[in-house]
């Protein structure tokens, strides 16, 4: 990918997270998070992190092979970092304990687990 083209994605993806329709977290789970590419899907997962809605955060927390689940270490630490930074964790704790209490996968929720812990500790 060209950096002119990483431009213009990064731009798609700023525009779609300042967005405050429902549909666009759609568009960004559907075409960012199951991008080939590391760096679209960081950029989403981050993107999705900073809208902080319940919704947005349960694809990079909940969603196999996405966001803290990625099989990416960069992806899954961009996004744990985000989420670190949030200034209102509550959304996100709300959502990483009812993962770690709910029917998951036993990796899901343990990455639900490290992360709850890392972001009670920040």
């Amino acid at each position: 990918m060209t950096d002119k083209n990483t431009k213009k994605i990064s731009n798609i993806i700023n525009a779609l997270s300042m967005h405050t329709d429902p549909e666009s977290i759609r568009v960004l789970e559907e075409i960012g998070t199951n991008s080939s590419v590391d760096a679209v899907r960081e950029m989403t997962a981050c993107a999705l992190v900073k809208k902080n809605t319940e919704d947005a955060l349960r694809v990079v927390i909940t969603h196999e092979g996405k966001g803290i689940n990625d099989l990416s270490t960069i992806v899954a630490m961009s996004t744990i970092n985000e989420l670190l930074t949030l200034e209102d964790k509550e959304i996100a704790m709300k959502i990483l304990s009812e993962t770690v209490e709910s029917d998951f996968e036993d990796e899901i929720k343990d990455n639900a687990r490290s992360v709850k812990a890392l972001m009670a500790l920040s």
